[in-house]
């Protein structure tokens, strides 16, 4: 049995399907009452699409929801949670009908929404919408990056990484405009592994659509570069059918599409529940006991019965897992074949999966040298970091936001993703994002997802803000992206206070689970991408500045070793009276301020911390020896809001920063006028350290 077997589907719905397509629905209306709370209309109407997908037309073995071979399911309107977790439950999944009992209860593996890590099967956290859309576009963009990387001559439909990614989306969706963006690079891209349905109910929460969503939607897909349909399950003179057949042919015909593909389902929110169907109220909200009764009545079930599933039901669904069975074991002798085939590539292939590093990597870091004259920005020491460590490692991937030459977030010479699609056999790397921030963030995950590549977007810092929802949910799934973000301060100069980050840095360091790097210097730069290839366990912040910066330290294992712990002594005299402490481009300012004090007799110690999360990891021993406690008198400096430095500087302390919005002027000319200069870390220090004298001072009289 080939792989293009998948495609060659025989079946028909018969009465088992109806019955169990009726259980399907109750469950859902079971466990939202038991919850007292969720999204009953959604999970009722669509559940013929969720059903379809995962009994006859998704290749996935339920025994083994990691199973590299399957397609993938995104339910991007996650607060319809229950359209999965029902078909989980039927299909074999370890999912079982107490889980569902226990939806949105604490411990639950069924959460209001679904959560990547919590529901075996659930490939994505969804639930802000339009986010699990522009995720699953990164998913079919990493399925062709996987496929031309490992399998770029099998005819399309034969190789062991043909696989597709189903989305069901709900109005509210497409109305968030990070989905137009993902929507518009997947037409450009020629992404025809993506296929869509959006739920057209005409419902939101405040009542019609049509008070605010009124565009021809098909129309808007189809400019975009989309292969589009529409399935009617509602008809104009009120009757309404389940039309799964009609699906099915419109799901095949998507297939055959090279196109990504978008599907309108017509379909009567809360169908067939005889009073709430059409309704806003049937939304988000329990229907209640009586029209739960009314609704499993008209299904065909006891009214009385609550979580009811007959034997017969779950021995039809089940046979999901019959057919996993078989398509995974077709699948493994496929790659087998491909093994025998491609052995080279079937090396890289367990590399990737087992996230080793071939050896000799580190042999490619491009360290700088560090003399009196050298000055690099670390945008441009990032930018050869990549481009250096991309020969060797080919799982290295991603673009820029339309700023590959600002940001330096590209491989110079590698192929690109372009509006031929990155055809299969085309081994393309580096992909225009355009001006959609949000959406690359969002695609970046999805990317990553598979866990065989590690994928990087970069923009400017004071655009992150755009990409704050993408950033948290990468946060929240430990998605090992990089997130290049360069211009990382007043730096930035003429462009004025709107392209200036001043409170950004301070605010990403709120997100739980997000590393944010700021490296003070070329190696730095460096140093700080070899750590983070090693870690696959969270995003990284990668905050690089536009000026050049002058070469403080010295490459090799031991800097990157000094990197991993996120701050370290950089220089030190013996018993130091006060500790300056510097991140980014302001790492310069205490150093040489290290040098003033010193002239006038001062004793100082120079705290390089690129990564505040990396230095909190590290155990109390390590922090101690790096800011020892007996030395009170400490300044903290970097441009921009300081409250992430008061914790190091404690009462005696002074931080130099920037609680305003910038102006237009010549970077050098910002940093002087306020404030953030190797004179004000000096003049900081002095006042530390006669606070701490006059402190001792205090103590001793009260002694006395």
């Amino acid at each position: 049995m080939t792989q293009t077997a998948r495609y060659d589907r025989s079946w028909h719905w018969d009465e088992g399907d109806d019955r169990a397509l009726a259980v399907t629905r109750a469950l859902s209306l079971d466990a939202i009452e038991t919850a007292g709370s969720g999204h009953p209309g959604t999970a009722l109407s669509l559940a013929p699409v969720t059903y379809l997908l995962y009994q006859k037309v998704m290749r996935h073995d339920p025994a083994d929801p990691d199973w590299p071979g399957r397609d993938r399911f995104v339910l991007s309107c996650g607060h319809a949670s229950l359209l999965q977790y029902t078909q989980l439950f039927l299909s074999g999944y370890a999912v079982t009908v107490e889980d569902l009992a226990h939806t949105r209860r604490w411990g639950s593996v069924t959460p209001g929404h679904p959560e990547r890590g919590v529901t075996p099967g659930v490939e994505v956290s969804t639930g802000p919408l339009g986010s699990g859309f522009a995720t699953a576009v990164g998913m079919a963009l990493g399925a062709r990056r996987e496929r031309t990387l490992l399998d770029p001559e099998a005819p399309a439909g034969t190789s062991p990484f043909d696989h597709r990614v189903y989305v069901v989306c709900s109005d509210g969706d497409l109305e968030e405009g990070v989905s137009s963006e993902a929507s518009s690079l997947a037409g450009t891209l020629g992404l025809g592994e993506l296929v869509v349905f959006w739920d057209d109910n005409q419902i939101s929460i405040d009542g019609p659509t049509d008070l605010s969503f009124r565009e021809d939607v098909l129309a808007r897909y189809e400019a975009y570069g989309w292969h589009v349909q529409r399935v009617e399950f509602r008809s104009l003179d009120g009757e309404y059918a389940d039309r799964v057949d009609l699906l099915d042919e419109a799901v095949r015909r998507a297939e055959a599409d090279p196109r990504p593909s978008m599907i309108a389902v017509a379909t009567t929110i809360g169908w067939p529940a005889p009073h709430a169907a059409g309704t806003a109220a049937a939304h988000g909200a329990p229907l209640g006991p009586d029209e739960v009764a009314a609704t499993k009545h008209v299904l065909g079930l006891d009214p009385a019965a609550s979580f009811e599933v007959p034997q017969q039901v779950l021995r039809h669904t089940r046979e999901a897992l019959e057919r996993g069975r078989t398509w995974h074991e077709d699948w493994d002798q496929v790659m087998q074949q491909w093994r025998d085939r491609e052995p080279e590539r079937a090396a890289l292939y367990d590399r990737l999966r087992s996230r080793h590093l071939p050896d000799g990597w580190r042999d490619a870091l491009p360290w700088v040298e560090q003399t009196e004259s050298a000055a690099v920005a670390t945008r441009a020491a990032s930018g050869k970091t990549l481009t250096a460590l991309g020969r060797g490692l080919p799982e290295l991937w991603g673009g820029s936001a339309d700023l590959a030459d600002s940001t330096k977030a590209w491989m110079p010479g590698e192929a690109e993703f372009g509006t031929d699609g990155g055809a299969p056999g085309l081994d393309r790397r580096l992909i225009h994002f355009g001006i959609r921030e949000f959406a690359m963030g969002l695609m970046l995950v999805g990317m990553s997802l598979s866990d065989l590549t590690r994928p990087f977007g970069g923009t400017y810092l004071v655009f992150s803000d755009y990409m704050r929802g993408a950033v948290r949910l990468a946060a929240l799934q430990a998605a090992p992206v990089v997130f290049i973000w360069t211009h990382d301060s007043i730096g930035v100069g003429e462009d004025g206070p709107t392209h200036q980050p001043v409170e950004q840095i301070a605010s990403l360091r709120t997100v739980p689970g997000l590393d944010v790097v700021r490296p003070g210097d070329a190696n730095e730069t460096v140093a700080a991408w070899a750590v983070l290839i090693e870690r696959h366990s969270a995003p990284t912040g990668l905050i690089l500045s536009r000026q050049a910066l002058p070469v403080l330290t010295e490459g090799g294992a031991d800097l990157i070793d000094q990197v991993r712990r996120g701050g370290y002594v950089l220089d030190s005299d013996e018993e130091p009276d006060v500790i300056l402490i510097g991140t980014g481009s302001e790492l310069q300012l205490v150093v040489r301020a290290a040098q003033r004090l010193r002239d006038e007799g001062v004793r100082c110690r120079v705290v390089s911390m690129p990564c505040v999360e990396w230095f909190l990891a590290q155990d109390e021993s390590y922090r101690a020896t790096v800011l020892p406690r007996r030395v009170a008198a400490r300044v903290a400096v970097e441009a921009g809001v300081p409250d992430t430095w008061y914790r190091f500087v404690g009462t005696e302390g002074e931080v130099i920063g920037i609680d305003h919005f910038g102006a237009s002027a010549p970077g050098p000319e910002l940093f002087e006028r306020f404030g953030v200069t190797t004179d004000h870390v000096v003049a900081a220090a002095r006042t530390s350290l006669r606070r701490v004298a006059e402190q001792a001072d205090r103590r001793s009289t009260r002694r006395g």
